[in-house]
């Protein structure tokens, strides 16, 4: 039986965190999701702190996708995402740099494959160097992948399928998951895990905020 993929709620529209990200969580703490998640902007970094620290109490996994495509932009969110004493680093181009950060600050490191550009993201590259790649920062120590598979300028979902059977490691299918029909293909190929920010704000699974993400979650159990 395939493995139920895991929400990762952010709390973000257009790869921006956004202001109320706070007030939002406290609203929805008690929702039946377990991870959650922000960039690494617009926040001020005591404001981050704090509501990793919120998450923290109330027993989610926090998590902080780093849209940035430098070594520098890279290790600065990932000091960023110790400071905030969040569970995961996603995004970012891998660098060896950033990797060994991780694994001595106790960071699960998710990086980008392919070549990922703009804010929102966009991405290009072929599937298997994206796949050869991953398989290469495994091996170095990385816990697993964010696949922004649904901004491929590609096959979107050639692209998710290949990747998650030929990865074996966490995957993360990030950004634009927008629709029932996109859960369904989601729910198909079982990857880790799937982020949802934008689609929330824009009411695509409902009304309420809350209610949307147990919607989502229940929905990925039928």
């Amino acid at each position: 039986m395939s493995r139920i993929p895991e929400l990762i709620v952010m709390l973000t529209h257009d790869d921006l965190t956004v202001d109320n990200a706070q007030e939002i969580f406290s609203s929805c703490k008690d929702s039946d999701a377990d991870f959650w998640g922000i960039k690494e902007k617009s926040l001020p970094p005591e404001k981050m702190v704090e509501l990793f620290s919120i998450m923290k109490k109330n027993k989610k996994t926090g998590a902080l996708e780093v849209v940035s495509y430098s070594e520098d932009g890279g290790l600065a969110g990932a000091r960023l995402a110790a400071e905030c004493g969040c569970d995961i680093l996603m995004g970012t181009v891998f660098f060896d740099s950033i990797n060994e950060f991780c694994l001595s600050h106790n960071l699960k490191y998710m990086p980008f494959v392919g070549d990922v550009s703009g804010r929102p993201s966009i991405l290009d590259g072929s599937i298997e160097k994206m796949i050869s790649d991953a398989e290469s920062y495994i091996k170095k120590g990385a816990y697993g992948i964010d696949l922004l598979g649904y901004r491929y300028t590609g096959n979107p979902n050639l692209l998710n399928e290949t990747f998650v059977k030929n990865i074996d490691a966490p995957t993360c299918i990030a950004g634009s998951v927008d629709s029932y029909e996109r859960l369904d293909e989601i729910k198909k190929i079982s990857p880790w895990a799937f982020t949802i920010g934008s689609a929330f704000f824009e009411k695509k699974f409902g009304e309420k905020f809350l209610d949307q993400i147990n919607s989502v979650i229940a929905y990925m159990k039928k």
